[in-house]
């Protein structure tokens, strides 16, 4: 049967946990393989040619490798990268410098001058693999505190014209254009925190006041962004949480991330705009609280075991008529080191387990590795076209 809507259009009517004209397929390739396939070093993508700051703009670079990736495999394209140029009253000031470069590395150190002192994180960039924040902004919670109120100013407006462009002219019908936020919690304090989970641990323990105000903090900032980004017009409003139960327990995401959560799902419905949250690692549980506890549309990517715990089969009967399930293809024994024989089995299996009805996107576990053979994204994609046709 000839395909009858757009990319836009297929994963739109999914997302809302419609049927569409099949399945939509769209892998997770969100930094790894779009770089591989651009011929460079990865470095170039997010080094060289990447002209903002690591402030949350767009890199425009790895989206045009994303979207170039997206055509060549032939996926409905999930453009995660939009963000809004926000006019606030920041007080605080930066300086971005590279600090090393060598045959194979380079590290720059971004400093933040605040009116309470200044800060610095440093990020490094390899020629075969993603940044990585070798050093976080953090480094005593306590007597970093008082600096960190300055990063989450008051939001005055906004600038769309960047992100107006590359949804127009780049995404296009040929997939969603999301604006990603997050929401307060150990899966975004990941990135700020010097120390990782255990310094986080332990600054939840020692300092439950600043540890509440932080919330409190970061809520208001980005219930207010999310206004601004709804406001704006996205195809579907994206949160990121990786982790958001492998660096917390459950109950500390209810206790911190879950009310934001409620808050910016609810302003997207009322919007009309759709919501996705992303949460790589355990989801079993969370699958749960979005469903009856949040307007959220979609979660991805259900994990599988041992990176996950998601059953996607008992989540689809469970939850399959509240929520659109998006992945669950192993990244590693599937995708990376599989057959297209064990792309096909695990495909199907997939779409025989949450596809009847629509509310399915097939697609993988968190991002699919550098070298991850073409032939099992192209058969991915093949299944999706033929067997899942509705």
């Amino acid at each position: 049967m000839p395909e009858t809507m757009t990319s836009k259009e297929r994963l739109l009517t999914a997302i809302l946990c419609g049927k569409p004209d099949r399945v939509p397929v769209s892998p997770d390739i969100s930094s790894m393989v779009p770089c591989r396939l651009s011929g460079k070093p990865d470095w170039d993508i997010h080094y060289y040619e990447n002209p903002y700051p690591p402030s949350g703009y767009t890199n425009q670079a790895l989206g045009r490798a994303y979207m170039a990736a997206a055509e060549y495999y032939g996926i409905d394209a999930w453009y995660m990268y939009g963000n809004l140029h926000l006019k606030t009253d920041s007080q605080v000031s930066q300086k971005i410098e590279t600090i090393k470069m060598t045959a194979d590395r380079i590290v720059t150190r971004c400093t933040f001058y605040t009116p309470e002192g200044e800060m610095y994180e440093e990020d490094t960039f390899l020629p075969a693999d993603s940044p990585t924040k070798t050093s976080k902004r953090i480094k005593n919670f306590k007597e970093d505190f008082p600096k960190l109120k300055y990063f989450y100013p008051n939001i005055l407006g906004y600038d769309s014209t960047e992100a107006d462009d590359i949804k127009n002219n780049l995404v296009g019908d040929k997939g969603i254009y999301c604006f990603i936020c997050g929401v307060p919690g150990f899966q975004d304090w990941i990135f700020s925190f010097d120390g990782g989970a255990e310094t986080m641990t332990w600054a939840y323990y020692d300092y439950p006041d600043l540890v509440e105000e932080l919330v409190y903090m970061q809520d208001r900032f980005v219930c207010r962004q999310v206004e601004m980004m709804l406001d704006a017009r996205p195809d579907v409003l994206f949160v990121g949480a990786s982790g958001a139960l492998t660096l917390q327990s459950p109950d500390m995401f209810r206790k911190m991330g879950l009310p934001t959560l409620k808050k910016i799902s609810r302003m997207a419905k009322q919007a009309g705009i759709p919501s996705m949250m992303h949460t790589c690692g355990k989801s079993a549980r969370l699958v749960e609280m979005l469903a009856e506890e949040t307007d959220i549309n979609c979660i991805n990517p259900l994990e599988a075991p041992p990176m996950g715990d998601a059953n996607l089969k008992e989540i689809k009967q469970k939850y399959g008529k509240k929520l659109c399930l998006m992945g669950n293809l192993h990244t590693v024994e599937i995708m990376l080191n599989g057959t297209p024989e064990d792309v096909e089995r695990a495909a199907k299996q997939a779409i025989d387990d949450a596809a009847e009805g629509g509310g399915y996107i097939l697609s993988t576990g968190d991002q699919c590795g550098r070298n991850t053979p073409d032939e099992n994204i192209f058969k991915l994609v093949e299944v999706a076209k033929t067997y899942g046709m509705y």
